[in-house]
């Protein structure tokens, strides 16, 4: 099955002001859609990062695409999959996911590959997750997404949309947050990003939250870095009971050294809570030394800046062998993006935790066809649909796309809106406490 065409198509979806130790979202989330239409007419479908780099290298692949086999050029690409480094610069500690040139090759690789697979899915009538070797589940669980925010709904000028949490930068804010997001979509587990608040704000927000919640509901708190190793551990003794059982302590300390110092430190203190990561460990490169220093007990993959679905399942082995908890991390995203999602993870054994997802904080924009995709008691569930059984909305399609034509966002950039926004002088500085 030849491949005829490839696309990309630049959109951007409205964002609210959500808050991190990277800085502020900017009031568009921008993604790319790339489709690839093979010689009889049939089209897949894929979703990745945003704006104009991640755009130009899948546009700079074209040559390589175009009259290949969909069934092997993601073989034939199998260069770009493993991206350039394997240090400090490769991982995410001060750039945001998409934005580091050295995963370039990954996320196009991973790009390129969903898409195909959803092509051949729907020429043989087959969901993704089969092709994949078959499903180990019907259904994937999701976590309730918990931030620190600003008023707003995200967009700008006439496009502004409404706020349905409003501000939230108080731990009450953030119970009653979440609380909305369990009873509209069944979340099961909660996860807070922090490293935006004093580190005894947010342990008092995660002590409230399991408050209202109770102990038979997960907890998890992701500062990205922001803390000391000393912080680190002083959180964790202070939330020794809140992360125990399925919480873990996400990238408290800056990479694998900072982490397997903190690890050292619980340890010490007979504290076992797990330390998780996509900051610290984003690629194959970084697992020898992690496991070597017992530095993160839980990776967070993501197929996006990993390579791809079978790169996701080749990380899942691994992370069996070694005895690594898997969970997935989550981006700014729309319904296309959270369906590979849930066929990689229907389709990994490994998979210990509920995974990450932005998906209700993109809830004005989507470019599937029918609109937005329902969760069942905090699942998505697998459509008994050839592909990845979700179709592009075309109208919509093109409606994001003037929009991001008309807004002057190329790239993700926390710093720069932080500074437009809340302080002119801020900058992202680890750490911070």
């Amino acid at each position: 099955m030849r491949i005829k065409d490839l696309r990309v198509h630049s959109i951007a979806v409205a964002d609210p002001p959500l808050r991190s130790s990277y800085g502020l979202h900017a009031p568009y989330a921008l993604r790319n859609i790339v489709e690839l239409e093979s010689e009889d007419g049939i089209v897949g479908i894929a979703e990745t990062y945003g704006g104009e780099g991640p755009a130009a290298a899948l546009r700079d692949v074209r040559d390589r695409v175009v009259g290949a086999d969909a069934y092997r050029v993601t073989g034939d690409l199998l260069d770009l999959a493993e991206g350039e480094g394997g240090g400090a610069e490769r991982s995410h500690v001060m750039r945001t996911p998409g934005e580091n040139p050295l995963d370039a090759g990954p996320r196009t690789h991973s790009a390129i590959e969903t898409a195909c697979l959803d092509l051949i899915g729907r020429s043989v009538g087959v969901p993704v997750c089969d092709l994949l070797g078959g499903r180990v589940r019907n259904a994937v669980p999701f976590s309730a997404y918990a931030f620190y925010k600003h008023a707003g709904g995200g967009g700008a000028g006439p496009d502004v949309r409404e706020d349905r949490y409003g501000e939230c930068l108080t731990p009450e804010s953030i119970v009653r947050q979440v609380r909305s997001m369990m009873e509209e979509y069944g979340f099961r587990d909660i996860k807070l990003k922090g490293g935006v608040l004093d580190p005894d704000e947010e342990i008092e927000t995660v002590r409230q939250l399991r408050d209202a919640f109770g102990p038979a509901v997960p907890l998890r708190i992701d500062p990205n870095s922001a803390w000391t190793v000393e912080t680190s551990v002083a959180v964790g003794v202070a939330l020794r009971e809140e992360l125990e059982g399925d919480g873990y302590l996400e990238d408290p300390a800056e990479g694998i050294r900072g982490m397997a110092a903190v690890r050292r430190g619980l340890l010490e203190r007979g504290i076992g809570t797990p330390l998780a990561s996509n900051v610290a460990v984003t690629s194959f490169a970084h697992l020898p030394e992690s496991i070597e220093r017992d530095a993160v007990q839980v990776v967070l993959c993501d197929h996006h800046f990993w390579g791809g679905m079978r790169q996701v399942q080749h990380l899942g082995k691994l992370c069996r062998t070694f005895g690594i908890g898997l969970s997935m991390h989550s981006n700014s995203h729309l319904g296309i993006s959270l369906m590979a999602m849930a066929h990689v993870a229907a389709a990994t054994k490994n998979l210990t935790y509920a995974c990450d997802t932005h998906y209700p904080w993109q809830s004005a924009d989507e470019v599937v066809d029918g609109g937005r995709l329902s969760f069942e008691d905090g699942s998505i569930r697998i459509p008994d649909r050839g592909g990845l059984g979700v179709d592009l909305d075309y109208d919509q399609l093109a409606r994001l796309k003037e929009r991001y034509r008309k807004i002057p966002f190329r790239k993700r950039d926390d710093e720069a809106e932080m500074r437009k926004h809340v302080d002119p002088t801020w900058r992202r500085v680890l750490p911070r406490w």
